[in-house]
């Protein structure tokens, strides 16, 4: 069978069938001889005076809560295609470690009716579905045709403790278990080879199918790590407003567990999982700060709420409201390099503007203030000199009329290292957007971006922050005690990626700092090389910094 004829199973949620019937799936040996070899090697001048040469641009599409299965499962190269998998190993456990004779109910459904959303033209409710065999299915109609990419799903549970116990020390097997959405964890899309822009982006550039994201967990403290490589910090959580907020786990043996509430089920079959309140993490050997894992919301505007005292800040005294952090970024260090730098962001004029209706954002842009990791940084606080250079809005639509990232790249104007973080309702995060809206979106972004004058000497790198709670069988390599987590989709394209390439190079989501780093000839950040002693001494390789996706000779 030639990569063009891989197939992909289209059952859909009706079946419940479990994808992927007889073949073995590759362990942890023949994957790792798998891998390619990574090309980033220190004090590999000639790598380095290439990069300086070709590369003047470097730009990051952050995208949302999609894991690699979710959006590629069969993509053509694939090391481990998940149709390589085999029954046994995608099978979920239960609460108790045995083997779930079914997957749960889609709690909620996985369309639910009361859900008031943009392209909402299904709905699919709990007790819609019948029983859903224990694996992967192919999220579909109640007709039983493929689930248009159009549709925005509900939202699945994707914080930093349960993705620790949904990945259950590699196994991949607790997805269904340690969620919220019962068998939902287990859909995919079947039909991304026909529909989807990034997967047309990826057979013409470089696809990275070991590429991990940098934290356990959700979006908010991946924002943060993509921007310094370490969580937030809280000091003194435990005598502060905040120390309700404080995780309670047992940590032993089987891995990290989060304490559940007495409402918690002890069967999956039964009902979600509930767990006590778990945004900071307690010190830990080795580490001996109290850090912010899940959501916290920004110190300065906007943010949901706001200091009539203070201009442009947030209330201290809201409990769920972060205080400055001080640590190092990437901004920090291209700042002392002299490197041009800036984060665009969709609908951050239109929010500090106050674009709200009934004390709510409309969908379009559906600002989300937890993805704007820079802004909790006291070096861009407002009146700060740096603030309106660094932290720019990036508009709204996909035109330069009315997208200022499409129009900066029309001009030739983008500065050297450059993220964008496209709005809410165009981001593909389940529960409020839909996969084909970002989709179109983000391959908008990439035609002005190719259009422009820069591109003969840029790289664009596109990614998403974390896996919104899907599953996905590829093991993460073992790290320190933040991450990586579950695999994300991720695309290199440049005139200098590997052309029709998938890449198995190990990379996190420091990789992208990694590759900064490298060409900038920046100072590294102590996040970077925490996470790669970590993996060398768990017996891998260091984190990539994709040069592997690149063709510099």
């Amino acid at each position: 069978m030639s990569k063009d004829d891989l197939k992909t199973d289209r059952r859909g949620v009706l079946g419940g069938l479990a994808f992927g019937i007889g073949a073995a799936a590759l362990t942890g040996t023949a994957q790792a001889a798998a891998v390619d070899k990574p090309v980033d090697k220190p004090g590999h001048k000639s790598v380095d005076a290439a990069l300086a040469h070709h590369i003047d641009t470097i730009v990051v599409i952050y995208a949302e809560n999609r894991s690699f299965n979710n959006l590629f499962a069969d993509f053509p190269g694939l090391a481990e295609p998940l149709s390589g998998v085999s029954p046994e190993r995608a099978a979920q456990r239960d609460r108790d470690g045995s083997v779930m004779p079914h997957l749960p109910p889609v709690w909620d459904g996985i369309v639910p009716a009361e859900q008031v959303v943009e392209h909402r033209t299904h709905v699919i409710g709990e007790d819609d579905l019948p029983q859903l065999s224990n694996g992967p299915f192919a999220l579909s109609t109640l007709a039983g045709d493929p689930l248009p990419t159009g549709v925005v799903t509900r939202d699945l549970v994707h914080r930093f403790y349960e993705n620790q116990m949904q990945i259950n020390g590699g196994r991949n097997d607790g997805f269904a278990a340690w969620g919220d959405s019962g068998g939902l964890v287990m859909g995919y899309y079947a039909q991304t080879r026909r529909d989807l822009r990034l997967w047309q982006l990826a057979r013409e550039f470089t696809l990275c199918d070991r590429f991990f994201m940098g934290v356990f967990g959700g979006s908010f403290v991946n924002h943060q790590y993509l921007v310094a490589a370490a969580p937030p910090v809280y000091p003194h959580a435990d005598t502060s407003i905040a120390r309700d907020m404080i995780a309670q786990t047992d940590d032993g043996p089987g891995g990290v567990r989060l304490k559940r509430t007495p409402e918690c089920k002890a069967s999956a079959i039964d009902g979600p999982a509930v767990f006590v309140p778990s945004t900071i993490a307690p010190p830990a050997p080795g580490y001996p700060e109290f850090a912010v894992v899940n959501t916290m919301m920004p110190p300065f505007q906007p943010s949901p709420s706001s200091d009539v005292m203070k201009p442009g800040w947030a209330l201290a005294s809201d409990a769920n409201v972060l205080m400055p952090q001080t640590h190092d970024t990437i901004g920090s260090k291209l700042d002392k390099a002299g490197v041009a730098w800036a984060w665009y962001s969709g609908g951050w004029a239109a929010t500090l503007a106050g674009m709200m209706t009934d004390g709510q954002y409309p969908p379009a842009p559906n600002f989300q203030y937890h993805h704007q990791p820079f802004n909790y940084f006291a070096a861009l606080a407002p009146d700060t000199p740096q603030r309106d250079l660094r932290l720019r809005d990036a508009g709204v639509g996909d035109t330069a009329r009315t997208n200022h990232l499409i129009a900066d790249a029309a001009a030739g104007t983008l500065p050297a290292v450059t993220f964008y973080k496209p709005q809410g309702n165009l981001n593909m995060h389940a529960g409020y957007s839909d996969v084909d809206s970002g989709d179109r979106h983000i391959a908008a972004v990439v035609d002005a971006l190719r259009s422009g004058p820069q591109w003969d000497r840029m790289v664009i790198v596109i990614t998403f922050d974390e896996n919104g709670g899907w599953w996905d069988h590829v093991a993460p390599p073992k790290g320190d005690r933040w991450g990586p987590g579950t695999r994300v989709p991720t695309l290199v394209i440049s005139p200098f990626a590997k052309k029709g390439h998938v890449d198995h190079t190990t990379y996190d989501t420091g990789s992208i700092l990694r590759l900064i780093t490298r060409r900038f000839g920046l100072e590294k950040l102590d996040g970077l090389a925490l996470r790669d002693k970590a993996m060398v001494e768990a017996g891998g390789p260091a984190p990539g910094d994709l040069t592997g996706a690149l063709d510099l000779a």
